[in-house]
C-alpha cells in the first residue's frame, strides 16, 4: 500500500468530489458525527463501502455544521433512496463528557482531538436537520447512539428517562445493532421500488411502509394505528407508566435484554401515548463467517480522508496496525454495551480474511513491523461457540460464562494459537501484540477435557511471552466478590490466580513486564468501605493504578437500569448507588492511596468508619 492515493479512491465528500466521478445524483447520503476515515473500524466507512458494493451512489458528510445555515446538510442534494444518520462510534455523550459530567480531554474521532465538531445528541441534531431541509426524504439512524436509545431509557446527563430515539428525532427507521444486513436489506428493498416507479426519489411515507418487516429496523406508527399484537410479539410497559415506575422501566430493561440474547427473538413494542409506538424488529441471525469477510474486504484505503492531512485523529492512530478478527461478546458484562450491540453469539472472519488484511497492513509506508491488536471485543474468543446449537437456540441467559461457565459452551482456543503462528510467520511480522482485552477466567476454567485445558494452559503462556508490549491489560473490576457478581465479573480470586501465572511465566522466560489491572469504583452496590478494601487490596499487590474509571451510567446497560431505578431488575432487590459527585469523588480517592495529598483524607475516612486495620494495612 502506498500514498499515491487518488481523492476518488475515497467516498466523494464535496460536490466537487461528486463531479470528479461524473455524478449528478447520490443514492444514499451518510452523515457522520466522526471525521471520515475509510477503515473496517468506522462505521460510517463500513456502511458506504458496503452500500458502493451494491452499485449504489454514496457519499459521506463528516462531522457537518449544524449552527450555521445547515448548508453542510444541503450540499449533496436529495438523495434517491434515504440519508443515513450516526453520531459515530461512540455515543455523543459518552463521547463529551466524564462521569463527574466534565469534558473530555479530547473527541478522539475528530481532527485534532477537536471537541466541537460535534453537537450533544448528535443523531436527533442531524435528523432535525435533514427534515428540516428535506421533509419529504428518508432518514434512517443507527450506531451505537441509536441502537442503545432505541427504547425508553435513562439519561445519565439530563438525570431522567427519554424517550426512544426515534420520537426524538423524528427518524423514519432505526437500524440497532451492526448495520450491514439490516441497511442492505433496506436499500436493495427501496432501489428495487424507484426501479419500478421510475421516480426521482423513494417519499419517506413510502419508505417506511416498505421497511416495516425487515429484520433488525425500528419504526413508528401512528396512535390511530394500534400494532395488532401476534405470540410472537413482546408488548413492553409504556413510557408514560416506566415514567410513573421504576419497577416497570427495570422490567422492561429485563424483557429487551432477554430478547437480545435470543436466537430467535420476538417483535417489541412500545408505546408513547399521543407520540404513537416504537415497533422494534427481530435481529438477523449472526453473520456467517462469509457475511463478515465481505465486509472487512471491502476496499478500503485505511487511511483518512485527504481533508484531515496533517490533522491527527485520536482514535486512528490507535488502530491503524490492528486487526478485528471477530465481533460479539458471550461476557454479559452489566456495565458493557458491546453484547448488547453486537451480539452475544461470536462472529467470526476467516483466517484468509484477516490474513489478507495484515498483508495490507504490511504495505503500509509507516509501518514497522509490530502489529497493535489482533483482537475483538474480547481478545480470546475467536471461534468459541456452544457445542449443541440447538440448547444455544433455546438459551437467553445474557452471559455464557458468568456465573459460572455454561458447560455447553466450547472455549477451545486451538484456533487463536493456530492464527497467531500464521500471523507471526509473516515476512514483514516482527510481533503481533494482543491490545484487547483478555478474558482471564476462560483460561483458567477447568472443563474436563484434556486437550480443551491443554490449549488453554498453551494459548496463555503464548499470549504472555510472545504477545505482550511491556504490559497487559486485563479488567478484573473489581475486589468485592459483592460487587463483581452486580457487575456479572468473576471474583477477584480468579485474578490472584492469573497473575501468579503471569509473574511465573515472566521468571520462566526472564521477562520484564507487567500486569496492568482495569478497575471502576461507584458501579451500582459499591460502598465506600468496599472500595477502601480494594484500595488495601491493590495495595497488597503492589499496584500503583493507573487503568481506572469512575462508573458512567450509559444507555441501555444493566448496570445503568441498577443505577436509575436503585433496584437490581433481575431479583428486584435494593442495590446501593453513589449518585452525587461528593459520593464520588469519595469512592475515587481510593484509587490514589499511594498519592501523598490523598494519604491524610484516607485516613480520616478510615477513622470514621472504624477501620484501622485497613490504615495499618495501607501504612498511612
Amino acid at each position: 500500500m502506498t500514498n499515491d492515493r487518488k481523492i476518488t479512491d475515497w467516498l466523494p465528500t464535496t460536490r466537487k468530489e461528486l463531479q470528479m466521478r461524473g455524478w449528478d445524483y447520490v443514492d444514499v447520503v451518510i452523515i457522520s458525527g466522526d471525521a471520515y476515515v475509510d477503515h473496517p473500524s468506522f462505521g460510517a466507512a463500513v456502511i458506504g463501502r458496503l452500500l458502493e458494493a451494491e452499485g449504489l451512489r454514496v457519499a459521506i458528510i463528516p462531522q457537518p455544521n449544524w449552527q450555521d445555515d445547515l448548508r453542510d446538510f444541503k450540499k449533496m442534494g436529495r438523495p434517491r433512496l434515504f440519508f443515513g444518520i450516526s453520531a459515530g462510534c461512540m455515543d455523543s455523550m459518552v463521547n463529551k463528557y466524564t462521569a463527574a459530567k466534565r469534558f473530555r480531554s479530547e473527541d478522539a474521532y475528530s481532527p485534532d482531538g477537536k471537541h466541537s465538531m460535534r453537537p450533544e445528541y448528535a443523531t436527533t441534531v442531524y435528523s432535525h436537520a435533514i427534515k428540516k431541509l428535506f421533509p419529504d426524504s428518508a432518514v434512517v439512524i443507527g450506531g451505537i447512539e441509536a441502537s442503545m436509545r432505541r427504547f425508553t431509557h435513562y439519561d445519565y446527563w439530563q438525570d431522567k428517562l427519554q424517550k426512544s430515539i426515534l420520537i426524538d428525532s423524528n427518524a423514519d427507521i432505526l437500524v440497532y445493532g451492526m448495520g450491514e444486513q439490516p441497511i442492505g436489506a433496506i436499500a436493495r428493498t427501496l432501489h428495487a421500488e424507484l426501479t419500478r416507479t421510475v421516480a426521482e426519489y423513494v417519499p419517506a411515507e413510502r419508505v417506511r411502509e416498505l421497511t416495516a418487516d425487515i429484520p433488525q429496523t425500528g419504526h413508528r406508527v401512528a396512535k390511530a394505528q394500534t400494532p395488532t399484537a401476534t405470540p410472537d410479539d413482546k408488548i413492553l410497559h409504556p413510557h408514560a407508566e416506566c415514567m410513573e415506575s421504576k419497577q416497570k422501566q427495570a422490567a422492561n430493561f429485563l424483557a429487551i435484554e432477554k430478547e437480545s440474547n435470543k436466537q430467535t427473538a420476538k417483535r417489541l413494542i412500545q408505546s408513547y401515548g399521543n407520540d404513537g409506538y416504537v415497533v422494534i424488529n427481530p435481529p438477523y441471525p449472526t453473520m456467517t463467517t462469509e457475511q463478515l469477510d465481505h465486509s472487512f474486504d471491502l476496499p478500503y484505503t485505511r487511511l483518512p480522508h485527504p481533508k484531515y492531512k496533517g490533522k491527527r485523529i485520536p482514535a486512528y492512530d490507535m488502530i491503524k496496525f490492528s486487526v478485528n478478527i471477530h465481533r460479539g461478546c458471550f461476557g454479559g458484562c452489566a456495565f458493557c454495551t458491546i453484547s448488547a450491540h453486537q451480539g452475544k453469539f461470536i462472529a467470526n472472519r476467516s483466517e484468509a480474511s484477516i490474513l489478507r488484511e495484515v498483508e495490507q497492513i504490511t504495505r503500509m509506508p509507516d509501518f514497522k513491523g509490530y502489529l497493535s491488536d489482533l483482537g475483538g471485543p474480547s481478545a480470546n474468543m475467536y471461534m468459541m461457540k456452544g457445542r449443541n446449537g440447538q440448547l444455544c437456540a433455546k438459551c437467553s441467559r445474557p452471559s455464557c460464562i458468568q456465573p459460572k461457565v455454561c458447560p455447553n459452551l466450547n472455549i477451545d482456543h486451538t484456533a487463536l494459537l493456530a492464527l497467531y503462528k500464521k500471523v507471526d510467520a509473516m515476512p514483514r511480522i516482527k510481533k503481533s501484540f494482543i491490545g484487547s482485552g483478555v478474558r482471564y477466567d476462560m483460561l483458567l476454567h477447568k472443563s474436563g477435557d484434556a486437550a480443551l485445558d491443554s490449549a488453554a494452559q498453551q494459548y496463555t503462556e503464548e499470549l504472555i511471552r510472545n504477545h505482550v508490549s511491556g504490559r497487559l491489560k486485563v479488567a478484573p473490576e473489581h475486589t468485592s466478590d459483592r460487587v463483581l457478581g452486580l457487575m456479572r465479573k468473576p471474583s477477584f480470586r480468579l485474578f490472584h490466580q492469573f497473575k501468579r501465572i503471569f509473574d511465573g511465566i515472566n521468571s520462566k522466560y526472564n521477562l520484564k513486564q507487567q500486569i496492568i489491572p482495569y478497575f471502576i469504583s461507584s458501579h451500582p452496590g459499591s460502598t465506600i468501605e468496599d472500595m477502601a478494601e480494594l484500595a488495601a487490596a491493590t495495595k497488597e499487590l503492589n499496584f500503583h493504578l493507573e487503568q481506572v474509571q469512575d462508573f458512567t451510567p450509559t444507555p441501555m446497560t444493566m448496570s445503568t437500569e441498577m443505577y436509575y431505578t436503585g433496584i437490581n431488575p433481575e431479583d428486584g432487590q435494593k442495590v446501593y448507588c453513589a449518585h452525587s459527585m461528593r459520593e464520588k469523588e469519595s469512592q475515587r480517592m481510593f484509587f490514589f492511596w499511594y498519592k501523598p495529598e490523598e494519604r491524610k483524607q484516607l485516613r480520616n475516612v478510615l477513622k470514621q468508619m472504624g477501620r484501622n486495620d485497613l490504615i495499618k494495612k495501607m501504612n498511612i
